[in-house]
């Protein structure tokens, strides 16, 4: 024991200084060494693994940041494709319909025109040409009508049953057609209305 000149206190001389406990964990595997030198070596390699994983840690953390923020955007830029996907189908659809109507109202003029006529006058061939224009712009879009024949078998899809007709065709046949049907690009629009035959005949 020593007696300090300054406060009178007594220290023990053996007594290692250490500054604090960070220092003390820094000198781990020296002073682990001082008494064992393969488990010092040991502390040692284990620090640096450590420290290693740490810096991997690190890395990964980072590595995560950025793919979250990469996802984040594509998420942004999905939702805005989806958007601009949605507006140019409205579009085009418009279009297409603003397109039909310019191609039907030249035939709305021509019936226009023959009801204008005299009563005397006949606007039969009149007519038959405004039908041929309607069907032509029909035909443009795919639009095909519906028109059995009288002892055709019944489609369910593109006939509406009317009522049963004394007919000379086998029961259950199309005995005569009441309304034509349309469909368009292979999809109903309008069934054809027919009379079907009871067989009676």
């Amino acid at each position: 024991m020593q007696e300090d000149a300054a406060d009178g206190t007594t220290t023990d001389g053996d007594a290692p200084e250490v500054d604090d406990g960070e220092s003390a964990e820094a000198d781990l595997a020296e002073r682990v060494a001082e008494y064992d030198a393969d488990l010092g070596a040991a502390v040692e390699d284990l620090e640096a693994r450590i420290e290693a994983l740490e810096a991997d840690l690190e890395a990964e953390r980072d590595r995560a940041d950025d793919l979250e923020s990469r996802l984040k955007r594509k998420q942004a830029d999905f939702q805005n494709y989806k958007k601009r996907t949605e507006e140019q189908k409205e579009e085009l659809k418009e279009r297409a319909t603003e397109d039909f109507v310019a191609r039907l109202v030249p035939v709305r003029d021509d019936l226009v025109r023959a009801l204008e006529q005299d009563d005397d006058v006949d606007i039969r061939d009149g007519v038959e040409s405004t039908l041929a224009s309607l069907d032509r712009v029909l035909e443009s879009e795919n639009v095909t009508a519906i028109e059995p024949s009288a002892g055709d078998e019944v489609d369910p899809v593109r006939h509406e049953v009317m009522m049963k007709v004394e007919s000379d065709h086998p029961e259950g046949t199309i005995a005569e057609v009441f309304r034509p049907g349309y469909e368009m690009a292979g999809s109903v629009i309008q069934e054809a209305q027919v009379t079907v035959s009871d067989g009676s005949a």
